[in-house]
């Protein structure tokens, strides 16, 4: 009888231990980022009173053992790494995980592994858990690219960084000059010194007043400190020389030849700026783009001419305005100026068996000898899930189960306490009888 007694309360130890695990699944429904846990249990160790028999044909049959055991516990607890819903927030900062792996994070000098994707920017700019665990990533290099095979660093966000100024080397023109006008059509564009200065440029076409369609073009800049209203102008070279002729053909429209162009191209090498603009390279490159491709400069029939610089790659220097993180984890800044740096990119990491992490609190996890080193790489790469970048990940709690559990705990822990009672009950009658 003492039998049943002990085993009962393995039984209740048991039950208590699941209805804690039930509390703190349901306790984290709406926690972002929770995996929900499940108890697993295992028989104890049984007490033999009689061996098996073996049979003899024809004279006695064999007999099984007899075995009586001694209750129950709680041989694991199983993690569910299943995907939860994907809630989009909209917060630059915030992070999910789409399929498998974890974000790498740092606290107190030890790395640990989250799903937990509700980040955000401390004092330092660092990106971290709202626990304070800085999410760990590669650094760019000086030339800009991510070198995988670094060391992990911390992510950070350099608020208030400066982007440098990039000096302008390519200005395309498309659009229309108007076939038959008389009158010169003038484009103006701001391209960028090395100190991120801007160099005023004005692109003037005036038709030929003795071929057709023939427009012959100029380039002029201010000259650097002119006293005058308005400020002096200096004439630039347009192909070594300071005008240059653009023919069309009088059947298509298109660009026939530029004079002064590269063979082979329609650019034309700008140059012979005067001195007060910080030019690192001596020329720029204004480029028509290919006869027929879109945007291409054309000559049509029209009241007015379209003509215009559609582009030019230089930039003034800029502050940081804003970020943006990638499916594969890199952190991509937006610049007052227009421009774009990589600022860093996020680690996942993946395990041989994600079963043997270890729950640590604060939604982290520890690696252990059971799970396996951590096998760090890209995210979506090499069977590693891809990051959604202002979302999350909520909680896999299913309270239909847990509730469901809950009931089934409930019955298991009274039938255990019915046991108690009844043995209590025949070990009374027992002494009453002595």
């Amino acid at each position: 009888m003492t039998k049943s007694l002990s085993a009962a309360i393995t039984g209740i130890n048991a039950d208590q231990q699941w209805l804690d695990n039930i509390a703190n699944n349901i306790a984290n429904s709406n926690t972002v980022g929770y995996q929900s846990t499940s108890i697993q249990f295992a028989d104890l160790l049984y007490q033999q009173s009689q061996g098996a028999g073996a049979p003899i044909v024809g004279v006695q049959g064999g007999t099984n053992p007899i075995v009586v055991g001694s209750g129950v516990r709680v041989a694991s607890t199983n993690t569910n790494f299943a995907q939860g819903t994907m809630q989009q927030t909209g917060v630059s900062t915030d992070l999910a995980i789409s399929g498998n792996g974890f974000l790498v994070v740092n606290q107190g000098g030890q790395n640990y592994y989250t799903t937990d994707g509700a980040l955000q920017l401390d004092a330092a700019g660092q990106l971290v858990t709202s626990t304070g665990a800085i999410v760990q990533g590669w650094a760019p290099s000086a030339n800009g690219q991510i070198n995988q095979n670094a060391p992990l660093t911390g992510i950070t966000i350099p608020q208030g960084q400066v982007a440098n100024p990039v000096e302008t080397q390519n200005i395309t023109l498309g659009g229309n000059l108007a076939a038959g006008a008389t009158s010169p059509v003038t484009v103006t564009t701001t391209a960028y010194d090395s100190l991120g200065n801007p160099i005023p440029i004005t692109f003037t076409f005036t038709p030929s007043t003795t071929t057709a369609n023939q427009w012959t073009v100029t380039a002029t800049v201010p000259t650097p400190g002119s006293t005058t209203t308005p400020p002096g102008t200096t004439p630039l070279d347009l192909g070594g020389a300071t005008s240059q002729t653009i023919t069309f053909d009088s059947t298509t429209g298109q660009v026939k030849t530029v004079s002064g162009s590269t063979t082979g191209t329609n650019n034309l090498a700008l140059s012979n700026f005067p001195t007060g603009y910080n030019l690192k390279t001596p020329s720029m490159n204004l480029d028509f783009p290919a006869v027929g491709s879109n945007g291409a400069v054309t000559q049509f029939a029209g009241n007015s001419s379209s003509l215009a610089v559609t582009s030019q790659d230089g930039a003034a220097s800029g502050a940081l305005t804003g970020f943006s993180i990638g499916s594969d984890g890199t952190v991509q800044g937006t610049y007052a100026n227009g421009t774009k740096q990589i600022l860093g990119q996020i680690a996942s990491a993946m395990f041989t068996n994600p079963q043997g992490l270890a729950k640590q609190g604060n939604l982290l996890y520890q690696a252990t000898l059971n799970s396996g080193a951590a096998q760090l790489g890209t995210a979506g790469t090499g069977g590693r899930g891809t990051f959604v970048g202002g979302s999350v990940e909520e909680s896999n709690v299913n309270l239909g189960n847990e509730l469901t559990n809950l009931v089934l705990a409930q019955t298991a822990y009274q039938a255990n306490t019915k046991v108690v009672s009844t043995t209590a009950s025949v070990l009374q009658a027992l002494v009453q009888m002595a």
